[in-house]
């Protein structure tokens, strides 16, 4: 604390343990997710991404940045570069691209995504989306199915 402030001067953290939150599964076998926070008004959501060896992250598009940092295993950008364990890698929003888990290591990536995920077909049109909003609906669809109270995960 500084000279003259209060703890009345600060705004009130949330903090989450990942321990207690759920894997949830990918349409994709070999991916899973754990969120951590989704942001209000459908402006982004924070994770924790697993990929087994092999499995790809297929091509994508970006609306807003994203953050990745990698707590373990590598990865393989489309560009070429290998993202081992303590990489992080920025992406612009409008960000193209692909990239696939590499290695005999199980991939664990701390990632912050602001704005939507288009994923696309080769022509460019968009296959699917992945915003804050699906991302919170598939979090509440897995706890309802398997008996799991919902935590306040929402800003």
């Amino acid at each position: 604390m500084t000279s003259g402030s209060s703890t009345r001067d600060y705004l009130p953290a949330r903090f989450t343990v990942p321990a207690g939150l759920p894997w949830i599964p990918s349409a994709t076998p070999g991916k899973s997710s754990k969120p951590l926070r989704f942001l209000s008004g459908d402006r982004g959501f924070v994770e924790l991404l697993r990929m087994e060896p092999g499995v790809a992250m297929p091509l994508h598009r970006h609306t807003g940045e994203i953050h990745a940092y990698n707590l373990g295993g590598s990865r393989q950008l489309c560009t070429g570069e290998i993202i081992g364990p303590g990489g992080y890698v920025f992406e612009p929003p409008g960000n193209t691209d692909w990239w696939k888990i590499v290695g005999d290591d199980t991939m664990l990536a701390l990632v912050v995504v602001m704005g939507t995920v288009e994923f696309l077909n080769p022509d460019g049109s968009i296959r699917a989306s992945v915003s804050a909003a699906t991302q919170l609906a598939e979090y509440e669809r897995f706890c309802r199915e398997n008996g799991l109270a919902l935590l306040d995960l929402v800003d």
